[in-house]
């Protein structure tokens, strides 16, 4: 690629992002991305055939590496339960409240077909991305310390609650307090661990 083609992609990219930071992932549209840029509707549906197209792009070249190495640093799947619970809080949080469009595109992917696509153009298998996570969870279910869940639930009951903290933490913005605090997280971290290791800990009494 040209170096003034690449600095046009960059520029679309880095503008799509402020968009949906600074107004919503439903505000963004290819005439108002190609107004931003400078530059004509048609030249953005060369690169992208429509807006998913761009969004999917954007979660694969944008966010899932970058959210991948986040989410793990300092982080060693050989941790205790616990403490690697409260590693994975923290590293999401801090990465995510600085990051909203990349949220915004998270979120997005939850409710739609976009992570599918996303996945299905990379030819991207479960348990590719986030890999010392999956072997995490299975050390601490073959020691007992958890319950044998399928993946996809034991991300939904240990990890999606930090998901719904950061959008409080984006709500709070605005608002006269922030309620959501890093102390704030690793309370309702404890009462996740303390939940699913009770769990295990009742079914054998």
């Amino acid at each position: 690629m040209r170096p003034k083609n690449l600095a046009k992609e960059e520029a679309i990219r880095s503008i799509a992002l402020q968009i949906i930071s600074d107004e919503g992932l439903e505000n963004l549209s290819m005439q108002k991305l190609a107004k931003a840029v400078n530059i004509s509707p048609r030249t953005i549906y060369i690169k992208y055939e429509n807006k998913e197209d761009l969004l999917i792009k954007l979660f694969i070249q944008e966010v899932l590496a970058n959210y991948e190495k986040a989410v793990l640093e300092n982080f060693d799947p050989k941790m205790g339960f616990a403490d690697g619970m409260r590693k994975l809080w923290l590293n999401t949080f801090h990465y995510l409240k600085n990051n909203k469009p990349s949220f915004s595109l998270i979120q997005y992917g939850k409710s739609s077909p976009l992570l599918n696509k996303a996945f299905q153009e990379k030819n991207i298998q479960q348990g590719e991305f986030f890999a010392p996570i999956h072997s995490f969870l299975k050390t601490n279910v073959e020691a007992g310390l958890i319950p044998d869940l399928p993946h996809d639930v034991h991300r939904a009951l240990l990890f999606s609650p930090i998901q719904d903290l950061v959008s409080e933490y984006f709500d709070h913005l605005d608002r006269p307090v922030q309620i959501i605090t890093e102390e704030l997280i690793l309370t309702c971290c404890e009462i996740v661990i303390k939940g699913i290791t009770n769990q295990k800990n009742n079914e054998q009494h």
